[in-house]
């Protein structure tokens, strides 16, 4: 076993350094999150300090979901390109290749949350911090979530082209209609009524509510639980679908098993539409934006 975690390790250095090397990773992992933050914070918040934590949730959730496009990028070309082939002499398998990925996904990510909170705070003059435990365990599990799902159509995908344009689909669904760049009340209702089956709509909301309302674990447990079974189904479903040489093909059912990760948010979605409060807790928190902290509000 130690064999096996000391070569993962191994393979995740491996992984950081080459993704420090990849220009897309770059863009999607530090350029454009920090980009989006002095565009919302700076021009949609007009550098007022009490909209700053609402925006910063969605340019949060924005850095975490930059993990689906950089790291699918980043496999398929390390495919194309015959590093995995190189990869493959190593005594580990496809489950330590993409535990890497993920594992050096992380730590790469880490620094941006870091610095958007430094910003926020000595450039934009955010006041407080809002549950950090909760924003710690939302961008732990979304990153590793949304990095699973950039697995997935990298193990499903032929070629660059056919990944890109996977990408680009999904990426528009998630940025418009999660609450990512509109906030979640001002879309039409029909719109809503899809938006509660992304798992984009559940990070950005936790996100906000951990950062606005200080939210505990407990209180994010049914976003937190869909989130962590996303990323466990998608694991898996990668891990069996995963090819080390350019001229595999991908089967033709695996886009269909790939269908399989989104289940969670299937059921949580029916079960909100039922039961849940994500319209109200949205509107409440954008709601903020508009009111001055309150001793309420900041002693919470």
């Amino acid at each position: 076993m130690s064999h096996v975690l000391g070569h993962t390790w191994a393979l995740t250095v491996s992984r950081m350094r080459l993704a420090m090397r990849n220009r897309a990773f770059l863009f999607f992992s530090l350029i454009m999150p920090l980009a989006f933050l002095f565009i919302y914070a700076g021009i949609f918040g007009r550098g007022r300090a009490q909209a700053v934590p609402y925006l910063l949730a969605e340019v949060l959730a924005l850095t975490v979901m930059g993990s689906f496009w950089g790291l699918s990028v980043q496999l398929v070309t390390f495919r194309e390109q015959g590093i995995l082939r190189r990869f493959r002499v190593t005594p580990v398998g496809a489950s330590a290749m993409l535990a890497s990925s993920l594992v050096s996904n992380y730590f790469l990510t880490l620094p941006t949350i870091a610095v958007e909170f430094f910003l926020s705070r000595s450039v934009f003059h955010m006041a407080r911090l809002g549950n950090v435990l909760s924003i710690f365990v939302l961008v732990t599990i979304g990153t590793v979530t949304f990095a699973s799902l950039g697995l997935i159509v990298a193990s499903v995908t032929n070629t660059m082209q056919e990944t890109q344009i996977i990408n680009q689909i999904i990426w528009f669904v998630f940025l418009f209609i999660s609450g990512a760049t509109i906030p979640f009340p001002l879309l039409p209702r029909a719109v809503q009524a899809v938006a509660i089956f992304l798992p984009a709509t559940y990070l950005v909301s936790g996100l906000q509510r951990s950062m606005i309302d200080h939210a505990s674990l407990a209180n994010l447990g049914m976003y937190l639980a869909s989130l962590g079974g996303c990323a466990l189904i998608a694991f898996a479903i990668a891990a069996q679908l995963f090819r080390w040489e350019p001229e595999t093909k991908a089967p033709r059912q695996a886009k269909l098993w790939a269908a399989a990760a989104v289940v969670p948010f299937l059921l949580l979605g029916v079960w909100e539409t039922v039961n849940g409060d994500l319209r109200s807790h949205a509107m409440k928190n954008l709601q903020s934006i508009r009111e001055p902290y309150t001793m309420e509000r900041i002693e919470r």
